[in-house]
């Protein structure tokens, strides 16, 4: 859960690595560091903190060099201090960066102490850089080298390298963590992301499992696990730059709370014709896949697991097919009872979900077949998985995830259709459906004009410790995400519930100081919904009501509601969200916490 960016250039390439890692800084933030070989020797700079940290002690200490690597990092092993930041090294020799575990490592450590080694950090890294230095001591060739070294690690990892002894040489290499080369103009650059890379090109290669990669100023020569030489492809990236700046906003959540309307049309954009979801937009073996479809799986973590509940509303009540949902780092760690012609779907933002990316390992001898909705083109979980949806929601920075929710409720929507075309769904009920997802930006930007009451809202939460929120039915698990937001950026602690199990503990927590959010559309458990809500206000609890337009709720003492645009049963769930990201941004703003970068969080999880 890191970030690595390297490159080797004609030209100085200390600035070009800094950016990167600003471009990075989403994947990690607890410390930053940079490694550049300056003629024949290495220099490295590291600080604890943040990649500005890094910044101001560059300005004061700059490096040289045209060929060096960077990493921003967020703490497995050791605590968050400059000892333990990247890059770590072997010597005065050479210069590792490292993003994973290494699950074997203090095996391997205890075996290179008893060489002689003498270990400066608590990191499972530094054992890589011993190994290398070892290897090159015996004689080997640092491509040679880190093929030994390789060979010798068990866990998920991507690394860069440098030597002080091949100064236009850097090598590269993955395994089960994401790693890409950018592709430039007699220069060649790896990263995390495309995103660090951008300022410098758009052109990108992405390594396989198990590849590890030479890079010159004029080549790179990539070999698979077998060490043969392969040929990966050269991708464009497709979102233009401005995807990566804020722009007129403050903070890049409330960017892309805002570019929601634009992104769920792009979920829908070539996937639609006639009113109809075209199943081909899943990929070419869809349609004998969806044919055999019995049940299913869905594994997501996180906000993914939220959409993933929504969805199981969708797929049991719209077309009788049974659907179970599940934690991914719990579902890998049980036995579990696979039934035939399950399709498992995995839901994940970055496509390098650690947990959920095993998850479809362990039983992917076991199911029908394997779909991914993810927004990362070339990630791990799309090229492992049998079909994919990419849901085209362009760069998400914020840690706390917006954008990519809802746009996962419309992919897996339109699963839900396609697949429902076996299982009873008529044509007219899906041409109905499609044109209430045609008409979600429009409604959608309707919401957020309501930004400034829900920001007048907001200050009834300033100074307040907890929050309750409260859904039924398919907005249950919008009410658990509404919570999640909040905890994640203004560090309330939040709790989301059924509203129909306030009275089975809850309750008690209730009073002035407890306010309780709910969403409250008018639907067919609307009648239910308002007796709960009674049984607070007998508490003398303070609610904050998002309720549909046409009922009778209104503001008055103990209670404000906001009235939301009408909507179709189906769109409650992507429509009730907005307004939930709405008001925890505005209480992270309020109480001074810094909204796209949330203490202890990572943007990418992929380590378990």
């Amino acid at each position: 859960m890191c970030g690595i960016v390297g490159a080797v250039a004609a030209r100085p390439v200390a600035e070009i690595l800094l950016e990167g890692l600003r471009r990075l800084e989403y994947r990690g933030y607890d410390s930053a560091g940079m490694a550049l070989i300056d003629g024949k020797d290495i220099h490295r700079l590291r600080r604890a903190g943040k990649v500005s940290a890094l910044a101001d002690a560059l300005s004061t200490e700059p490096l040289r060099g045209h060929t060096g690597i960077a990493h921003t990092r967020w703490a497995t092993h050791g605590k968050p201090n400059e000892v333990n930041a990247h890059p770590h090294m072997s010597g005065e020799q050479l210069a590792v960066v490292h993003n994973g575990i290494i699950e074997n490592y203090e095996p391997i450590k205890v075996q290179l102490i008893e060489q002689g080694y003498v270990f400066t950090s608590e990191t499972d890294t530094e054992v890589v850089a011993h190994l290398l230095d070892q290897a090159i001591q015996s004689g080997m060739s640092l491509k040679q080298a880190v093929q030994n070294t390789v060979s010798q690690l068990e866990g998920a990892f991507a690394l860069g390298v440098i030597h002080k002894d091949f100064p236009d040489l850097l090598v590269a290499a993955r395994k089960g963590s994401p790693l890409v080369i950018g592709v430039g103009m007699g220069e060649y650059f790896i990263a995390s992301d495309q995103l660090a890379l951008l300022p410098v090109t758009d052109r990108f290669m992405f390594l396989e499992d198990g590849d590890i990669a030479l890079l010159t100023q004029d080549q790179v020569e990539v070999m698979d696990k077998s060490g043969q030489d392969v040929q990966r492809s050269i991708s464009v990236y497709e979102h233009g730059i401005s995807a990566v700046d804020k722009g007129e906003f403050k903070h890049f959540m409330l960017k892309e709370i805002y570019e929601q309307p634009d992104v769920m049309a792009q979920v829908l954009e070539g996937r639609i014709a006639s009113g109809h979801v075209l199943e081909q937009a899943f990929g070419v073996d869809a349609k004998r896949v969806f044919d055999q479809v019995k049940q299913v799986q869905i594994v997501a973590c996180g906000t993914s697991y939220h959409a993933g509940m929504v969805a199981k509303y969708w797929f049991e009540e719209l077309i009788g097919l049974p659907c179970m949902v599940e934690v991914a780092s719990e579902f890998r760690y049980r036995s579990v009872v696979i039934r035939e012609g399950t399709l498992l779907i995995t839901l994940s933002q970055s496509g390098e979900t650690a947990d959920t990316l095993a998850a479809l390992r362990d039983v992917k001898s076991q199911i029908l077949a394997s779909l991914s909705i993810c927004n990362v083109p070339g990630s791990s979980l799309v090229r492992e998985s049998d079909l994919c949806l990419m849901t085209n929601a362009g760069p998400e920075i914020g840690v706390a995830s917006t954008k990519a929710f809802t746009s996962q409720l419309v992919a897996l929507l339109l699963t839900c259709l396609v697949i429902g075309r076996r299982h009873g769904l008529s044509s007219e009920q899906e041409k109905q459906i499609v044109t209430d997802l045609q008409n979600l930006p429009t409604l959608t930007r309707a919401i957020l004009d309501l930004d400034e009451p829900v920001k007048a809202m907001a200050e009834a939460f300033a100074e307040k410790h907890h929050a309750l929120f409260l859904g039924r039915g398919a907005l249950y698990p919008i009410a658990l995400e509404g919570a999640l937001k909040l905890k994640e950026i203004s560090y309330i602690h939040a709790e989301g519930y059924p509203a129909g199990e306030l009275k089975h503990g809850p309750l008690a927590l209730v009073d002035k100081d407890m306010p309780v959010v709910t969403v409250a559309p008018n639907n067919e458990m609307l009648d239910k919904l308002k007796a709960n809500l009674q049984e607070v206000r007998a508490r003398g609890g303070e609610l904050f009501v998002f309720a549909g337009c046409e009922q009778t709720l209104k503001s008055e003492e103990g209670m404000q509601v906001i009235a939301l645009p009408a909507c179709s049963k189906l769109m409650e769930p992507i429509v009730y969200t907005l307004p939930l990201q709405l008001l925890s941004y505005h209480v992270a703003v309020l109480k001074g916490t810094d909204v796209d970068q949330p203490r202890n969080l990572a943007k990418s999880v992929t380590v378990e």
